[in-house]
């Protein structure tokens, strides 16, 4: 029998893969999406900023600019069809509320953050009846032997949140006990007279408590802070007990020393004292 010739040697071939970079092959997706989240970016610290570096009012402003309401009165009112109807860019607009705006086609700013003038006619009969508390508690004090002392103690300011009703410390008159909450005899009787005054209103009431800078060294457990806020909630406890609702309290707060009155000396006797803050009614 004949033998099986031998099978060839296979050759070993060795593949080298050079691996080359693929920047070149992706394209630039990535960097549209980047520059998408930096834009993003930028515009939510821009309105950061804006929110921090604006009040109240303005915002408010810029908020009735942006509504949907104004941009429809403006499309019916500010011309016809086509761009300004023929008009130029400097044409004052023909609002309804054209008395309560300032501008032109350009820009239009709302005067006040209050409305137009149905609604800052409003704000202004609220205003004139504040006027109206103030000379009646002022008469009632003055017309008192008992409370006609007290007359310097009371203080009006009218503040964006309605009229603040301050009673200030003294060095010859003080609301609480020292170092406590407990209300002194002088306070009730001038208390009693502002309770009979805001009962004849309906608006709502922010109670805030002051202290002045002296620390509060009797209770290590006791701050200014705390002993702030349990006077503001002593002073509303004995409005509740003179028929004020206690749906009509907005907000008890105790400040501390943050918010003195007389700035230039955080220890001054004046500093101690009770807000009530008689609100706008905005309905």
């Amino acid at each position: 029998m004949a033998a099986k010739p031998a099978e060839p040697i296979r050759p070993i071939i060795v593949k080298k893969i050079i691996v080359e970079a693929h920047a070149g092959h992706h394209g630039g997706a990535w960097k549209v999406a980047y520059a998408d989240f930096v834009t993003a970016m930028m515009a939510f610290f821009l309105l950061m900023w804006l929110l921090g570096a604006t009040t109240e009012k303005q915002r408010k402003a810029l908020a009735d600019y942006f509504a949907p309401t104004l941009v429809q009165t403006k499309q019916e009112s500010a011309g016809s069809n086509g761009f300004f109807g023929g008009d130029s860019i400097t044409s004052v607009d023909n609002y309804p509320n054209r008395a309560g705006q300032t501008g032109t086609r350009s820009i239009t700013i709302p005067r006040d953050a209050s409305g137009g003038p149905k609604e800052a006619a409003g704000i202004e009969k609220q205003r004139e009846k504040f006027q109206r508390l103030q000379k009646t508690l002022e008469q009632r004090l003055k017309a008192s032997k008992e409370l006609k002392r007290f007359a310097k103690n009371v203080r009006f300011t009218d503040t964006r949140q309605g009229l603040r009703i301050d009673l200030v410390d003294e060095a010859d008159f003080t609301m609480f006990v020292s170092g406590t909450d407990r209300m002194t005899l002088d306070a009730m009787a001038l208390l009693n007279q502002v309770a009979a005054l805001i009962a004849e209103t309906g608006n709502g009431l922010i109670i805030r408590g002051h202290t002045d800078a002296a620390q509060y060294t009797r209770d290590k457990a006791m701050n200014n802070w705390q002993l702030s806020a349990n006077r503001a909630e002593a002073t509303r406890a004995f409005l509740t007990t003179r028929g004020i609702a206690n749906d009509r309290f907005m907000r008890i707060e105790g400040v501390a020393d943050r918010e003195p009155y007389i700035p230039s000396d955080a220890f001054d006797p004046r500093n101690r004292r009770m807000s009530i803050t008689l609100g706008w009614d905005r309905r």
